[in-house]
């Protein structure tokens, strides 16, 4: 049977048993190899592509159901409109072992063009499918949600200085403090051996 459809921008032929898993033709016949097949059974989403703009599990996707239509890659992706993201990524410590990362990619490149300012909760569901073991997923949540970093508390407003105009006291030496009450001030050969100890 052929099947002809599109792949990252260029039309294709190929002539194959109609069940013939998409994981397969992209990667063994178009050399798209950038598709990875992680458990070949839907469960952990490193085959992800996009399938007319949305994304499928390529290892379920059978060469019949791409007639007509349009498969994306993340070597498309990532080499053009989802490189920014890739660098953000990379720079959050989203990307370890790299074998979850492409499907990461497309399923995050499809995440963004949906929902250009995602939440925290928003990045978890839409990578629910996507199985990660390195990262623990905060370096990718990071790279992706709006509010990615906590907001630090804002700090209370410092209160007037009232002492303007007045001389303050000279600030006491460490040497000319008195001991705090209950121990005695150690003595001058004290520090002077705890010296030479810190300097051996």
């Amino acid at each position: 049977m052929r099947v002809e459809f599109t792949v990252n921008g260029e039309p294709v032929a190929i002539d194959g048993h109609p069940m013939e898993r998409l994981l397969d033709v992209v990667r063994e016949r178009l050399g798209a190899t950038g598709t990875k097949e992680g458990c070949g059974e839907g469960e952990c989403g490193a085959c992800t592509v996009l399938l007319d703009g949305r994304p499928v599990l390529s290892c379920l996707v059978p060469l019949v159901q791409c007639a007509g239509r349009t498969v994306e890659t993340v070597e498309a992706l990532a080499a053009g409109p989802a490189r920014a993201l890739v660098e953000r990524l990379v720079a959050t410590g989203g990307v370890q072992c790299g074998a979850c990362t492409p499907g990461i990619v497309v399923t995050a490149w499809a995440l963004l063009s949906d929902h250009p300012a995602p939440s925290r909760d928003e990045v978890r569901e839409a990578l629910a499918g996507n199985l990660c073991r390195c990262t623990g997923y905060e370096g990718i949540v990071r790279a992706l949600a709006v509010e990615s970093e906590p907001q630090a508390p804002a700090r209370p407003a410092e209160a007037p200085d009232r002492s303007a105009g007045r001389s303050s006291p000279p600030a006491a030496s460490a040497a000319s403090s008195p001991a705090r009450p209950g121990r005695p001030a150690p003595s001058e050969a004290a520090r002077s051996a705890t010296t030479e100890r810190l300097r051996g």
